[in-house]
């Protein structure tokens, strides 16, 4: 039987109430999973505004993470110091249970389809390259556009998670989408001088 990765981050959410939980330990328990889980959990919080800075920490883990998964690898690995980083448990348990409301949500629409796809290993490592354009997207020193390529990294992660072929097709979709869209904020950024100087003159005119 199938379960649920919402089913399956309840005993995660009940542990971390009561103590601290490091991220080795996450990675031991999801197991096969234990890569989304760890991206979901570095991707989430860029969802919201962040302080400048703080997008290079978070991608520069979900880079780690794409090149692993590009090289093949079924489950993370983290450096020693970062793996044994205990977090506190008020904290970890209010971000496990926003993991699992959001996946409780697309678990909706989200569920085990193209096997054929989800499952084959050259997808596995496609996926890890578009994780890592994403990631790079992310850390770009962009004015407003983090929760962009988040959401493109949220959308690959749940799709891992519930082994969702289709989902994975519209993710590649996205991708382009997000590239395009992150590009054209920075390229309207970067002319915004020029385009309000030459909106200002017409103005006048």
């Amino acid at each position: 039987m199938h379960l649920k990765f919402s089913q399956e981050l309840k005993p995660l959410i009940e542990r971390s109430a009561t103590q601290s939980v490091t991220l080795a330990e996450l990675l031991e328990e999801t197991s096969e999973q234990s890569f989304g889980l760890v991206m979901a959990l570095l991707a989430l919080p860029f969802l919201l505004p962040m302080p400048p800075g703080v997008s290079t920490i978070s991608g520069s883990g979900c880079i780690l993470l794409g090149l692993q998964m590009m090289a093949g690898w079924k489950a993370p690995w983290l450096p020693k110091r970062v793996a044994n980083l205990k977090l506190p448990p008020a904290f970890m348990e209010k971000l496990l249970k926003v993991v699992q409301s959001i996946t409780k949500l697309l678990e909706k629409f989200v569920r085990p389809r193209m096997p054929w796809l989800a499952n084959n290993p050259s997808i596995w490592r496609i996926n890890g390259l578009c994780i890592c354009w994403l990631a790079f997207l992310l850390m770009l020193p962009i004015p407003l556009t983090n929760p962009i390529p988040t959401v493109g990294i949220l959308l690959f992660v749940f799709a891992m998670l519930e082994a969702d072929g289709l989902l994975m097709c519209v993710s590649y979709g996205m991708t382009l989408v997000i590239t395009a869209a992150v590009f054209g904020v920075g390229y309207l950024l970067w002319r915004s001088p020029e385009l309000l100087q030459q909106f200002q003159t017409s103005s006048i005119l």
